[in-house]
């Protein structure tokens, strides 16, 4: 009789456990979350390829002006990064002691041979000498004349200025007031003022993406904030500069905007890449730190794993086994479970700006 009661009362107990799962189950089927839903799009964002640089005058039109003789730097006219007009002073020189003493034995060379000259000439009226060593005797005059001439040009007879054979831009300055320098020795360097470029390093793997006349946004690292100023690549180098590691790339820099030696951050637009594009929020990660994207067909979330392909500003190309005619939950996706109902609190046709 006992056995009998407490069986009857562990049946009554078990179909009211099972109710209780089965109204809990039954709510748990019906809770849903409030989300925003965009629609799919499909289009293609830039792939931009980030680096940074210096500005500098193109070197294929900088010119340098070097000391035409060993000389004293009596004074520099200019200043670094200075804009001059054609024929402005831009340096002046003394000749140095070593340069004086040529140039007067240049002088004492000549007088030599024009006495000389003279008595060859006296020596041929009394037929004491011939024409040949007359001829011998102007040709001595002629290189000592030459000789002389050379350095009085080059400035050894006294101080020199040197003046500016451009309008041109001051984009270095190797010496200083009272230095000596030895002929052929750089004083400064000077360009063109619209031939300066950007010239940034990229990696080979991103160096193997660009191609010449690729467009590139430049924004000053210490300028304000603003629209980024407009340039395209002409140069990609086709070798690695053992000193950085990185391939060398001059971008063209718009007129009057920009000084050397003024560093620039350039995004480059290597190519165009195609698929669904969807705003940055839409994107989740799993446990295992996998992209997955929730779209919500028949207003029950369905997560879809997906592969990023790019992202530029704020928007992301994604690939995946998407529903093409299915909406993405764009916010609340986060509290989202598979099977989970939804509520749309708005919609958005458009998934970013195109």
């Amino acid at each position: 009789m006992m056995t009998r009661n407490y069986t009857t009362l562990r049946l009554i107990f078990s179909l009211v456990v099972l109710g209780v799962v089965g109204r809990a189950a039954a709510r748990a089927a019906d809770v849903s979350a409030l989300v925003v839903e965009t629609q799919l799009r499909h289009g293609a964002l830039p792939h931009r390829i980030d680096a940074y640089g210096v500005v500098a005058a193109d070197p294929a039109v900088e010119q340098a002006v070097m000391a035409p003789v060993a000389a004293s730097v009596r004074a520099i006219e200019v200043r670094l990064g200075q804009n001059v007009v054609k024929g402005a002073p831009l340096i002046e020189l003394a000749p140095s002691p070593a340069t004086s003493a040529r140039y007067a034995q240049a002088q004492s060379a000549l007088r030599a041979a024009l006495a000389g000259e003279a008595r060859t000439k006296a020596l041929v009226g009394q037929y004491l000498a011939t024409r040949q060593d007359l001829a011998n005797a102007q040709k001595v005059v002629q290189d000592a004349r030459a000789n002389l001439d050379a350095l009085r040009a080059v400035g050894a007879g006294g101080a020199r200025t040197l003046r500016a054979p451009f309008a041109a831009t001051v984009t270095m300055l190797s010496t200083r007031v009272g230095s000596l320098v030895q002929e052929g020795a750089p004083l400064l360097t000077i360009a063109p003022p619209a031939s300066l470029v950007l010239r940034v390093g990229v990696t080979p793997a991103d160096a193997a993406q660009i191609r010449l006349g690729a467009p590139a946004a430049l924004t000053p690292v210490s300028g304000a904030a603003g629209a980024p100023l407009s340039g395209h690549v002409v140069m990609r180098g086709a070798v690695v500069d053992p000193s950085t590691g990185l391939v060398p790339v001059e971008i063209s820099l718009p007129p009057n905007q920009l000084f050397p030696g003024e560093t620039v951050r350039a995004a480059i637009t290597a190519r165009t890449v195609s698929g669904i594009i969807v705003p940055h929020a839409a994107l989740l990660l799993d446990t295992k730190g996998r992209p997955y994207v929730v779209q919500a067909p028949h207003g029950r979330a369905r997560l879809v794993p997906v592969e990023v392909l790019n992202s530029d500003q704020g928007q992301d190309v994604i690939k995946g086994p998407l529903d093409p005619k299915a909406p993405i939950v764009l916010a609340g996706n986060y509290q989202l479970k598979a099977g989970m109902r939804v509520r749309v609190a708005s919609s958005s046709s458009v998934a970013g700006p195109r």
